[in-house]
């Protein structure tokens, strides 16, 4: 995947850039695939905005992606089209199982139309292929692991994202995130062979607030530059480093560091913390 630039004919043109959608090959989704979500703008069922800087955004439709695809054990799916997805930074693929029935999966870096794709207990390591952790070679990057048996996908779906299988030792296998966090997976949960697709998704530069308007988010506004009644780093005179005191929500919750996990009946299952203690 290569990014796509302009010449600076305007300042907002000037350090844009875009993918440059190379891998994709159809640009109008499966109609039996596709569904409408309804926009909330960060609000929830009482019209309460729970979630600050979201509205607007342009019409899209959701494609339903298939995260498990246990149910295909054994049957040949052939890649029929790589495709974008507005709801997330992956490509997606189409897939046309020897049943007749069609699939969108997230895309490996490297598919292309015409590859075979296999479910199985175990199966040919080959990127896209889905099989048990325990019929993985150590080393191998994967993509879309389960956490939970049957459960489906959950880690690694967006753009450039994989884990990395280094251990299969008892009941568990040993995954290393990308934050470096080695965390332990059931050997039967399932998991994609690869890298997700999209890779260089990270340096695409925005360019300008347009566009950004354009993805459903709405400008922010800094709370040192309002007043002390509508956040705690509001007021004085001139400018004020919020170093100068404790950082705080807008709401006085403590901020920029300060610990929010409470899952903490998960910690059995991290081998190695991200932050290298």
């Amino acid at each position: 995947m290569a990014l796509k630039k302009f010449k600076p004919t305007t300042p907002g043109r000037r350090h844009m850039s875009v993918a440059s959608f190379d891998e994709v090959t159809k640009t109008t989704p499966e109609k039996s695939l596709i569904t409408t979500l309804q926009k909330r703008s960060g609000r929830n069922n009482t019209g309460k905005i729970t979630v600050r800087h979201r509205g607007g955004g342009v019409k899209k439709r959701y494609r339903i992606i298939d995260f498990k695809s246990t149910d295909k054990l054994g049957i040949k799916g052939k890649v029929t089209s790589v495709e974008y997805d507005p709801y997330r930074t992956a490509y997606v693929m189409l897939l046309q199982y020897k049943d007749g029935e069609k699939r969108y999966q997230i895309a490996p870096a490297g598919i292309t139309v015409g590859d075979e794709i296999w479910t199985a207990e175990k199966a040919k390591i080959k990127p896209g292929n889905r099989m048990m952790l325990r019929n993985i070679p150590i080393g191998y990057d994967v993509y879309n692991v389960e956490l939970h048996i049957g459960k489906g996908g959950q880690m690694a779906r967006s753009a450039g994202s994989k884990l990395k299988l280094v251990s299969l030792e008892g009941e568990n296998a040993q995954v290393q995130m990308p934050s470096g966090e080695i965390r332990l997976v059931n050997k039967d949960c399932y998991a994609s062979i690869g890298i997700v697709s999209n890779i260089k998704h990270n340096n695409i530069k925005i360019g300008k607030a347009g566009r950004k308007r354009l993805m459903g988010k709405r400008p922010q506004v800094r709370g040192k530059a309002m007043n002390p009644v509508d956040h705690p780093h509001g007021g004085g005179e001139g400018a004020t480093s919020i170093g100068m005191k404790h950082p705080k929500t807008p709401w006085g919750m403590p901020a920029l560091g300060f610990k929010t996990r409470k899952r903490h009946y998960t910690d059995k299952m991290i081998v190695k913390d991200r932050r290298r203690k």
